[in-house]
Formats: structure tokens, sequence, C-alpha cells
């Protein structure tokens, strides 16, 4: 090459890429950054004179005060009047079988044997009661007989044959639970309903 482009010496200039590229990115940046800031302050600058989170924590308190559990599937528990009781009086009271007896018939259930208690039993309930059946009683007829007398005791007898079960009379027993509760406490034993909760997390 000549003229004045000529290059003399050994020491060559260094061919450097324009910086307008850099240039430009770094102000497009900047200006997205800055809209966005401007764009964020302007939101809260909204909430506060809207009420934005007084309104949304009270859709949050109205959500958790509405929240349910779902519905347990029903139990396939059998009706009263598909259980047979034997009533048996372990107190010095005489009639009191008999009188209980009659009592439960009314409210639907069968009615086996109607006597005193056994000597294994005799006189030596403390309690209310207690609900005697076989193993399989356990999680159907028991339960249904408890909501007459919810404080009698529960037990089961794996070796007992048969389908019927025992309502024992203790010494502390005084009458069956009054018809209404007892009435409340058998539908809700055969229909359970969903209990309104809400978590901690949430609310």
């Amino acid at each position: 090459m000549g003229g004045k482009y000529r290059i003399t010496g050994d020491t060559y200039p260094r061919m450097r890429r324009p910086r307008r590229r850099g240039r430009l990115l770094l102000m497009t940046v900047a200006g997205v950054t800055l809209l966005g800031v401007l764009g964020w302050g302007t939101l809260q600058l909204i909430d506060v004179f809207t009420g934005g989170d007084q309104a949304s924590a009270a859709g949050t308190r109205a959500d958790c005060a509405t929240r349910a559990t779902p519905s347990p599937r029903p139990v396939a528990l059998p009706k009263p009047d598909r259980i047979t009781v034997n009533v048996l009086n372990a107190t010095p009271r005489s009639g009191l079988a008999k009188q209980t007896a009659d009592e439960l018939r009314k409210r639907g259930f069968r009615i086996g044997e109607v006597g005193n208690a056994t000597k294994e039993y005799d006189k030596k309930i403390a309690g209310a009661g207690v609900l005697l059946g076989p193993a399989s009683s356990l999680n159907s007829a028991l339960p249904v007989l408890s909501t007459q007398l919810p404080a009698a005791e529960r037990r089961t007898d794996a070796a007992r044959k048969g389908d019927a079960v025992d309502l024992i009379l203790g010494s502390g027993f005084k009458s069956l639970a009054a018809q209404p509760d007892a009435a409340r406490a058998l539908a809700a034993l055969m229909n359970p309903q969903p209990t309104p909760t809400a978590s901690k997390k949430d609310c």
C-alpha cells in the first residue's frame, strides 16, 4: 500500500469493534428497568388509596371461613330395627331391665333376653353400664346402641356367637339418654356432616 495508508515500522495498529452496540444495549436495559420501577410504584400507590391490601385480606379470611373438609363416606351402620339387644340388670334394683327394654323397644330396637346379669357382671359394674357384643359389632351395632347410653363402656368377646348385643345395666345407671338427644346422636352417626376448618398457613 502506498500514499498516506503506507504502514511503516514494526508496530501495527490494533483493530477495535465499535462500541455503539454496547452503549445501545445498556441504554435499553436501563430504560426497561426504569419503566418497571415506575410501574411498581404506581401499583403501590393505587393499593394505598383503594385499600387493596384490606380487600385481599378480607377475601382470604372469607375463603378460610367457608372452607370445609370433604364429607366422609357414609358408614354402613345397621339401623336400630336390625339390632337385637339383650337387656340385663347387674344392680339390686328390681324391674330395671324390663323398664329399659320397653324404652329401647319404643326407640326401634329389637329386644331379645330381658333379665338379670350373669355372676361375672352381677353387682360388679360401677358405671352406667356395659355394651357387650361379638368382635364384628365393635364398629356396627355397638356405636348405634351407644347413642342411647353414651356413658356405657363398650366391650367385645371374640368367642361370642351370633349378632345380638348385651346392654348390662350397672350401679351408676339412672336412665337412657333423653330421646331427642339420642335421636340427634343417631342421626349424626348415620349421616356425618363436613366440619369447617381453616389452615393456619393460609389464614
